[in-house]
């Protein structure tokens, strides 16, 4: 899994001209364009000058894949610190990109998910914990240079400093000062308590990129010890069936996430084996996890009935996954933020559906937003028109799309190719 190559963007996000051949707005986001839209009791001053919006029919949003453009200038207004570059984001006062998309001389990573970490970079800059995972999931021979929390880093005429994301272990953002200006950029984050990542910590800026990936108002977390609790008790009413529960998540980030949260009274706990390398930098990293065992065909009669088993969602309906079918059966539990939507479950033929995301949900954007003081909203991986729109209409911000090759976390059929 860790050199599978990101895909582009499926869903068909609207990336602004000259970005677009048409403003686009996913299936998801439809509803709240209509009544139940957070805009619906805003009324505007000029109703010809609300943006109109176009829509494509399901088959031609779920199944595009737009190129990228060379002429990205107008999609941020000046001024910018950071330019989209068909490498990805582009800093020249510091001469470097920060999560290219292709091999650059110089990167500064957020973390090592594929759709920010891109392997066969000349240079790379990371925090610790994002560099180990990278050699196990692109090259053991991979070298970076290590960036420790809040210690700043000279790069051409800027200064970078790396702030803890709580997305997955090692998760950064980047604040990057040049002058009197001051940029941040979030990659991948979420604002809740997690034991398996360090902690976010909110960054003061002029202007923060954000991703929004769950960037609509119905995307609100319940409390994460409680999803969990609800996982163990449904592990432990399969259990007493004799049926074998599978929690679907990927390999590494939301994989541990669920690790640490299991009650190993319950039964024995089997990972799949694109787990096993991602989960030992997690423990040497001093995680607490649960003892675990490799899932294959000599741990099979061990699982199969009362334990559980971990693994990534390309698994399902493999011979891998069949031997490990209890005398009850099995059951497939998903886990991803997309659970909160019920139809989500059912597209994936799933038991059960679990709402646990690495990703901020509404009310977390909108308070990393607010807290920051930044003056300029850049937002990206994701609900990006949703989220731009409310920010200028609501909180009279004033806000921008970055266009971006990918989705923050995908919807589940395309889950693996970008983690999350």
């Amino acid at each position: 899994m860790g050199s599978q190559s990101p895909r582009p963007n499926e869903i068909g996000h609207p990336f602004s001209e000259p970005f677009a051949r048409k403003d686009i707005i996913p299936r998801r986001e439809r509803r709240f364009h209509g009544e139940f839209s957070p805009f619906a009791r805003i009324p505007p001053a000029n109703p010809s000058e609300r943006p109109e919006i176009q829509l494509d029919p399901p088959e031609l949003i779920w199944n595009r894949r737009p190129p990228l453009p060379t002429g990205l200038a107008s999609v941020m207004p000046p001024p910018n610190l950071l330019q989209p570059t068909p490498e990805g984001l582009w800093c020249e006062a510091g001469g470097f990109h920060v999560d290219p998309w292709k091999p650059v001389a110089t990167a500064v990573v957020t973390h090592a998910h594929a759709d920010h970490a891109t392997p066969g970079c000349g240079r790379y800059l990371a925090s610790r914990n994002t560099l180990e995972v990278m050699k196990v999931r692109f090259d053991r021979k991979l070298t970076g240079e290590v960036v420790d929390w809040g210690t700043t880093r000279e790069l051409g005429a800027c200064r970078i400093s790396l702030h803890p994301a709580g997305h997955v272990l090692g998760s950064a953002q980047i604040r990057i000062e040049h002058h009197d200006e001051t940029w941040c950029v979030t990659g991948d984050y979420k604002c809740e308590p997690d034991p398996s990542c360090e902690p976010f910590e909110h960054v003061n800026c002029d202007t923060l990129l954000t991703e929004s990936t769950f960037g609509l108002p119905v995307y609100r977390w319940e409390d994460p010890r409680g999803v969990l609790s609800s996982m163990n008790d449904w592990w432990r009413f399969n259990s007493e069936q004799g049926r074998t529960t599978v929690f679907l998540a990927y390999a590494f980030g939301k994989a541990q996430r669920i690790l640490a949260g299991l009650d190993p009274t319950i039964g024995p706990i089997g990972i799949h084996g694109a787990l096993v390398g991602p989960t030992e930098v997690y423990r040497s990293a001093g995680v607490l996890l649960p003892e675990t065992i490799r899932a294959d065909r000599t741990t099979a009669t061990e699982l199969s009935g009362g334990g559980v088993i971990v693994c990534p969602p390309s698994a399902t309906g493999t011979p891998w996954m069949r031997r490990f079918k209890g005398p009850g059966g099995m059951r497939l539990g998903y886990v991803s933020g997309w659970m909160q939507v019920r139809g989500r479950r059912r597209w994936q033929s799933v038991d059960r559906g679990f709402a646990l995301s690495d990703h901020a949900d509404w009310n977390g954007l909108l308070e990393t937003i607010r807290t920051s003081g930044a003056r300029r909203i850049g937002v990206t991986h994701g609900s990006t028109r949703v989220l731009a729109r409310y920010l200028r209409e609501v909180e009279g911000l004033d806000s921008f799309e970055v266009p971006t090759r990918f989705v923050g976390e995908p919807a589940p059929s395309h889950a693996e190719a970008v983690g999350g």
